[in-house]
C-alpha cells in the first residue's frame, strides 16, 4: 500500500537524546521530560520521567477522541462527554524483534452502547494515527456507554 499524500497543515518537532534512558524535548519547550525505561523492562522508571510508549498511547488517546467527536458530530449523535484511554504495548515479535500493540477504550456518556461501538468504529477509520498503524499494529477498540 502506497503512503497517503497529505497537504501540510501543521509539523510537530521533537528530538531526543540518549535514546530510553535519556531526554526528550519539544521545539517549543512544552515538552521536556527525562526518558528511563519502564521496569517492566528492566529499567529504573524513576519519577517525573516518561518513555516513548506513554508518549505514544498520550498522543493516540487525544487524537483519537478528537475523530471520535468529529464523527459524532457527522452522525448527528449527541454525546454528553468522552473519555479515551490508550494502552500502549510493547513486546517480542516471532521474528525475535520488538513490536507494538494497541487497546482502545472509549467511555462514552449521552449513547447507548450500540451507538458507543458504532463511534469507536466509525472513529477508527477517520484518525491518523489508526490510519498510520493500520496493517502494522493490532489495535483493538472497546467501548462503555455511560
Amino acid at each position: 500500500m502506497a503512503p497517503v499524500a497529505i497537504q501540510p497543515l501543521y509539523t510537530a518537532t521533537a528530538t531526543s537524546h540518549g535514546g530510553r534512558n535519556g531526554r526528550v524535548r519539544s521545539d517549543n519547550g512544552t515538552i521536556d521530560m527525562p526518558l528511563t525505561m519502564p521496569k517492566a523492562l528492566g529499567g529504573p522508571e524513576s519519577a517525573g520521567s516518561t518513555n516513548p510508549e506513554q508518549l505514544f498511547a498520550a498522543g493516540y488517546s487525544a487524537c483519537f477522541e478528537g475523530a471520535l467527536r468529529l464523527v459524532a458530530g457527522k452522525m448527528k449523535k449527541q454525546i454528553k462527554d468522552a473519555h479515551i484511554t490508550a494502552k500502549v504495548t510493547i513486546g517480542k515479535t516471532q521474528e525475535g524483534g520488538f513490536g507494538l500493540s494497541v487497546a482502545l477504550h472509549g467511555k462514552l456518556e449521552g449513547v447507548s452502547q450500540a451507538e458507543a461501538d458504532e463511534l469507536m468504529h466509525a472513529a477508527h477509520k477517520v484518525c491518523p494515527y489508526s490510519l498510520a498503524t493500520q496493517g502494522n499494529i493490532d489495535v483493538k477498540l472497546s467501548s462503555e456507554a455511560a
